[in-house]
């Protein structure tokens, strides 16, 4: 390590405070010097695979070219402006886009900041709509294991996803369902959605849920679990019936990553609320936005401003991120794209079952670029202990990939070539063995 890169580090141990970090115990965090396409080079000239995105937010790759372009051009003529006062062409431009690739009416969209203020956003929406509509419900309801951000909202409706025991406190109380995880070859998978489904029901069962909300497919921050998309489509029977809101979170599902451009497509099922982040800017900037059906937008009309959505932020639809959505958006729909998530699922798919064929993996699933599977623990050591030692062991391998307990998964940006898929799979076969 140079001088300079020792220093830095050493500035960085005094002044920084990292996310979802033990500093006490913690390696020394890599020291990014620069990245293109699915590297990422640090200060000492190392290369690493970016094999999760950069928090799967990285869907074309670093440094893409045409979104840089994108966000220069823009950059040069309207930096941001108050979108309480004005509104500019790349926000009308990519709202436009966006509401017309979602399903149905959803068209209304709400530009915010993160994944995190996205679900907020939606769950205070939900809450009045039904009082500006003069039918009060106060109840939410979510899924067990679920994890929508850290907010107080999306907090309290993730409140069992494990990550918020010490803020138990300060959350509303929400209605919690099972949540049917399954995997390939899972023989139990019928009977846990009934299970689901019929406490669901019971949960919905007083009319008093405002919204129902569910990320579609997959559980991201709690280990990749996933669910068919059966149970998606009688789940949102039975929010139907009830007259309760389907609010679905797909910050992480969003963009190409369970293969159709949203999850809710493959589901089959309609949404009353969206809420979409990570992939919108292709990485580059933070930026977020919750699409509505117009029947809410409309129940916020009126002459009175008690009546109107009293939420947002300083950079409420920056021009820069609205820059980056379109372009980025312009990479997603193309041809080749289309064809790069088919291949990146074929090669996941391949390898998912030749590791399990050879017994080194439990409970491999898929959908889309998404893959994931179970590391054997046949010395029941703590989850966090096996997930350090793999985060580890990939990384002297050059490989970036953050282990969720005893759950690895693979999230790489549409930019990977079969031949760096392959690869990565293969040390990562090596480093299991290696492990067990």
């Amino acid at each position: 390590m140079s001088d300079t890169s020792s220093f830095l580090t050493e500035c960085d141990r005094r002044y920084l405070w990292h996310p979802f970090t033990q500093a006490a115990t913690h390696a020394a965090p890599l020291l990014a010097e620069s990245a293109r396409g699915i590297r990422i080079r640090d200060a000492d000239g190392k290369e690493y695979l970016d094999m999760v995105s950069s928090w799967w937010v990285n869907l074309h790759g670093h440094g893409h070219p045409l979104i840089a372009k994108a966000i220069a051009d823009q950059a040069a003529k309207l930096e941001q402006v108050i979108f309480a006062e004005f509104t500019h062409r790349p926000a009308i431009s990519l709202a436009a886009r966006v509401a017309g690739l979602l399903p149905g009416d959803l068209e209304r969209v709400f530009y915010s900041d993160d994944g995190s203020t996205a679900v907020e956003a939606a769950l205070k929406i939900a809450l009045q709509y039904w009082r500006n509509v003069g039918k009060p419900r106060t109840a939410f309801v979510g899924f067990d294991g679920g994890y929508h951000g850290d907010t107080v909202g999306a907090m309290s409706v993730g409140r069992t996803s494990g990550f918020f025991d010490m803020w138990q406190d300060m959350l509303f109380p929400a209605r919690i369902a099972p949540f049917p995880a399954t995997w390939d070859g899972d023989p139990e998978v019928e009977a846990k959605e009934a299970h689901a489904l019929t406490v669901l029901g019971n949960l919905l069962d007083d009319g008093q849920a405002a919204a129902v909300i569910v990320e579609p497919l997959i559980q991201g921050a709690s280990g990749m679990r996933m669910c068919r998309p059966e149970f998606l489509q009688q789940a949102e029977k039975l929010i139907r019936a009830s007259g309760a809101l389907l609010i679905l979170d797909e910050v992480m599902t969003g963009f190409g990553r369970t293969g159709p451009v949203f999850a809710c497509g493959k589901a089959a099922i309609q949404p009353d609320l969206i809420c979409l982040s990570k992939g919108l800017t292709g990485g580059f900037l933070p930026m977020a936005i919750t699409v509505a059906r117009p029947f809410i937008f409309e129940a916020f009309l009126g002459q009175d401003i008690s009546r109107a959505f009293m939420h947002g932020h300083s950079y409420t639809a920056n021009p820069l991120g609205c820059a980056a959505g379109l372009a980025s958006l312009d990479l997603l729909l193309a041809p080749e794209c289309t064809q790069a998530r088919a291949a990146i699922e074929t090669v996941h798919r391949q390898s998912l079952d030749r590791l399990a064929a050879m017994g080194l993996i439990q409970r491999p699933r898929l959908h889309g670029t998404v893959a994931a599977f179970d590391v054997p623990n046949p010395s029941n050591s703590p989850e966090g202990v096996i997930g350090s030692r793999l985060k580890r062991k990939f990384r002297t391998r050059g490989l970036v990939i953050r282990p969720l307990g005893k759950v690895v998964y693979l999230l790489p940006p549409y930019c990977i070539t079969t031949d760096e898929l392959s690869f990565a799979w293969g040390e990562i076969e090596d480093v299991i063995k290696d492990v067990s």
